[in-house]
């Protein structure tokens, strides 16, 4: 049976601890603020949750993580996933998310990572856990909206059931932990710049990891925990002494990140148990497990925590002949280096070709990038472009889809033929939503798809994926 209504002032805290109490299956469907959150729920445990906000980044920022344990979560299979399971735009991924019929595709591809075997059951158990506990502490925030409760009509295949309090409490440690940031942090998609001004000098800035100072141009704190594999709570906690001083900046987030909630608001505690409450107040609760248990690596989950629950179904896949593999440029200094701000300028700067007919999005490329220090050269006659492409030697390679003359491609093709660019990044720029043949660009090597119009947050994301 179906159940629906409306919140005022949602109380998601009370709403979870009651369906744990249910034995049904059961999706809780929730709209706020324009993001849906969906969680699913069985026999009282959740088997996955997600949220309409990039989904697909957030299985990204996590399978990269994995991936520096997991040898076979290779730069090709994340593409991969991305290009197979990835909605073509985000209205759809809305309705999909909206609709307890169909799975999430980014669960869909998580399956069919395991039944690939690039993921044994439990290593997707602890990555189904870990993008749950990011869904639901975001979840947690939410003031007001409507949802919906359903039974959903195509069963899930079981990758794990999570206790619906553990989740709840870790998600209330980290939001006390952030909410000692709170004014100066309110989000962890803010995005910090380190402010060259002359008012500092060397005893006021940070001894910052020369890797996050040559990443400091845009990245979310979310990003740049996955790019220096640090927590997110520890990275900000890093960082807080000099938000403070006013020697690094916040930008709030970019959009759809800006639609989230906000990190801790007053009156978040009174949803919390009476005895976690206390503890929180006085500053007893531990936190420096929950710090370390992302940092370096994933979490080992005890058994009665985490349990995979069945062999999940074997999922077709397009044949891998002739897909290229991306290699990520990895530019980034030892974290044990450090040096002062002054040293910014020595850092490698990223050099980015972008082939375009058009001179206005050629323009908004160059304006997006280079104003956060990326070196760009822009081409806009196709016919000329791969012997420019050969003299600039560019670490990432931006390709318009549909120009005059020669298609993208056909012009990736010969990219990939020559062997000095078989394992460069090349990502097509397309003007309709949904226009490109996935299977097709596998072939030529494409190794994503940027979709006209974007913002500067999709135009770094793709950055973000690539040269990291």
């Amino acid at each position: 049976m179906n159940h629906s209504g409306t919140f005022t002032k949602l109380r998601p805290l009370s709403l979870l601890r009651q369906l744990s109490n249910c034995s049904d299956s059961t999706c809780l469907q929730v709209l706020s603020n324009s993001v849906a959150w969906s969680i699913y729920l069985e026999q009282g445990k959740i088997t996955y949750a997600t949220h309409s906000v990039e989904p697909f980044d957030r299985l990204e920022r996590h399978l990269r993580r994995f991936s520096q344990q997991i040898p076979l979560l290779t730069n090709e299979v994340r593409t991969q996933v991305r290009l197979m399971f990835e909605p073509d735009s985000h209205s759809q991924l809305i309705k999909d998310d909206s609709n307890s019929r169909s799975h999430p595709p980014e669960y869909e591809a998580i399956s069919w990572l395991v039944s690939q075997q690039h993921l044994n059951s439990t290593q997707a158990a602890v990555l189904v856990q870990e993008l749950v506990k990011e869904v639901i502490e975001s979840f947690l925030l939410i003031k007001e909206g409507t949802y919906e409760l359903t039974e959903p009509v195509e069963r899930m295949p079981k990758i794990c059931r999570i206790g619906v309090e553990k989740i709840l409490d870790h998600c209330q440690v980290r939001l006390q932990n952030w909410q000692t940031f709170v004014p100066k942090i309110s989000s962890p998609y803010q995005r910090p710049y380190l402010l060259m001004n002359s008012k500092f000098d060397d005893q006021d800035l940070p001894n910052l990891q020369s890797d996050l100072i040559n990443w400091m141009k845009g990245f979310s704190l979310c990003h740049l925990a996955v790019i220096l594999n640090q927590d997110e709570i520890q990275l900000a906690r890093n960082l807080y002494p000099y938000i403070l001083k006013g020697a690094i900046i916040l930008h709030e987030p970019d959009p759809p990140y800006d639609k989230l909630p906000k990190i801790f608001e007053e009156g978040y505690l009174r949803q919390a148990t009476p005895t976690l409450f206390s503890k929180l107040i006085s500053g007893l609760v531990d936190t420096k497990q929950e710090l370390s248990n992302n940092v370096n690596s994933y979490p080992n989950i005890p058994e009665e925590k985490i349990v995979p629950v069945e062999r999940l179904p074997q999922i077709s896949t397009p044949s891998k002949e002739n897909f290229q593999e991306p290699t990520i440029s990895n530019n980034i200094n030892p974290a044990s280096q450090r040096v002062t701000a002054a040293t910014v300028t020595a850092q490698k700067v990223h050099k980015i070709v972008s082939v375009d007919d058009s001179p206005t999005i050629l323009k908004e490329i160059s304006y997006f990038l280079e104003s956060e220090n990326f070196s760009v050269v822009t081409i806009n006659d196709p016919v000329k472009a791969v012997l420019s492409i050969i003299r600039h030697k560019p670490d990432l390679i931006l390709l318009d889809l549909n120009m005059l003359g020669i298609d993208g491609y056909e012009l990736c093709r010969i990219i990939r033929n020559n062997s000095l660019f078989k394992n460069t990044p090349i990502i097509f720029v397309t003007g309709s939503k949904g226009i490109v043949d996935k299977v097709k660009a596998k072939l030529v090597g494409a190794s994503g798809y940027l979709t006209k119009p974007f913002t500067r947050a999709e135009l770094l994301k793709i950055v973000f994926m690539h040269l990291t």
